[in-house]
């Protein structure tokens, strides 16, 4: 039985921990790591770029459905712009990289320097794109992107052949980075066995204080955010939302898959909340795609525990656009394979911070991602009462909690 990705990395980063405190001079493994970390640099730019085209331009069914779709996708980006601030002020509230000061290496990205609110947000339109290509600006390339899309999706037919290119173009990126996604278990064994032969079990303390900050900030978007949207304006009492939804979250926290849930997810939003079937065969499959609160979360908190890590003070500026990337970011990413490292890579690259601290978050990933996931699908459901109740189609009598 082929053994899961996330399981593979799980065992590199234990194999490594062990490695490191035993064996003497697991430094010399260090040129894997890099070697992981510059590909994952080398497909960042091209992958953002087609994918986020691609995703915005599939959306195309959207103009069909166009009050609707604009509902939902607002929806969405709304709430992720929210999960990635509750992780930012859990990350300050848990501060997990405190007291555990790391020294970059070569393939540490230098902190980049700060400018004004109002400059940063001029800057994230691009004068001349290929330059933001060329450079790996990404935030400007994350634009640049949207805005292809749209209008792809709005020259319709004419533009087929060119959405068609970037298809293509989408797949073969997918294609080589679950090629370097194969070689994670490696890189992260090549990154954390230098680092725990250095610093010893202390680095252990950091990653348990990341899970916890994790749990609590998914609970508190839970019982904050949803609750608020289903109750005033999906008209639903929270408590009947999360016991009828709650079959489809324990599948999702159990397998970390939202597509693979999304059967189950479409089942209870139907027979227990009362969405009907035309507002459940659009919004979850959409959000399926484009909804990543989890990831948003795990973003923020992640994006502090590096910053602390390496004793980088985060500026206000440096926050927004670790807020702006991680949403914008949000759609079309989630079929990408590691889709929260590569996230995760794009928001750290964005803010100037170094990469290293991937390999930390990424041995313990499988624990992160079973709450990333129920937090999605719950997300997506969220999404579908909101929409169904704004939309007029709400199936009274399918509102009921399950036996």
């Amino acid at each position: 039985m082929k053994m899961k990705l996330l399981t593979q990395i799980f065992l590199a980063f234990v194999l490594a921990v062990l490695f490191g405190l035993f064996i003497p001079g697991m430094e010399k493994v260090q040129p894997l790591g890099d070697l992981f970390l510059r590909l994952i640099k080398f497909v960042i730019v091209p992958l953002v770029f087609t994918t986020l085209v691609v995703g915005v331009a599939s959306t195309g069914d959207v103009g069909k459905l166009s009050r609707m779709g604009g509902k939902t996708v607002a929806y969405y980006l709304v709430t992720t712009a929210i999960a990635i601030t509750i992780g930012i002020t859990a990350g300050f509230l848990f501060s997990p990289g405190k007291g555990l000061e790391i020294e970059m290496s070569e393939a540490a990205v230098e902190p980049s320097e700060s400018e004004g609110v109002i400059q940063t947000l001029l800057n994230i339109i691009p004068t001349n794109p290929i330059q933001s290509l060329v450079e790996g600006n990404i935030l400007q390339i994350i634009v640049f992107s949207l805005f292809v899309g749209i209008g792809i999706t709005v020259m319709g037919e004419k533009s087929r052949t060119v959405y068609e290119f970037f298809d293509g173009f989408a797949d073969v990126m997918y294609k080589i980075t679950d090629w370097i996604m194969k070689i994670a278990p490696i890189g992260v064994f090549g990154l954390i066995a230098p680092i725990v032969a250095q610093y010893g079990a202390d680095l252990l303390m950091p990653l348990i204080k990341i899970i916890i900050a994790v749990a609590t900030a998914v609970i508190i978007h839970a019982l904050v955010v949803y609750s608020t949207a289903v109750k005033t304006i999906g008209k639903l009492n929270p408590i009947a939302f999360f016991k009828g939804i709650m079959p489809a979250t324990m599948v999702a926290f159990s397998t970390t898959s939202s597509s693979g849930t999304l059967p189950v997810t479409i089942k209870n939003t139907r027979e227990n909340l009362g969405v009907s079937e035309r507002v459940a065969s659009f919004v979850l499959p959409l959000g399926a795609t484009i909804n990543m609160d989890g990831t948003a979360i795990y973003l923020g908190i992640s994006t502090l525990f590096s910053a602390q890590l390496f004793g980088i003070e985060l500026t206000f500026t440096q926050l927004l656009m670790i807020i702006l990337t991680g949403t914008l970011a949000s759609i079309g990413t989630a079929g990408v394979p590691g889709a929260g490292l590569i996230m995760l890579t794009m928001v750290l690259q964005s803010a100037g911070l170094p990469l290293e601290a991937i390999a930390l978050v990424a041995g313990i990933d499988r624990i992160l991602d079973m709450f990333r996931t129920a937090i999605n699908v719950m997300g997506d459901a969220s999404a579908a009462v909101v929409v169904a109740s704004s939309e007029k189609e709400v199936v009274e009598s399918g509102r009921h909690l399950p036996a």
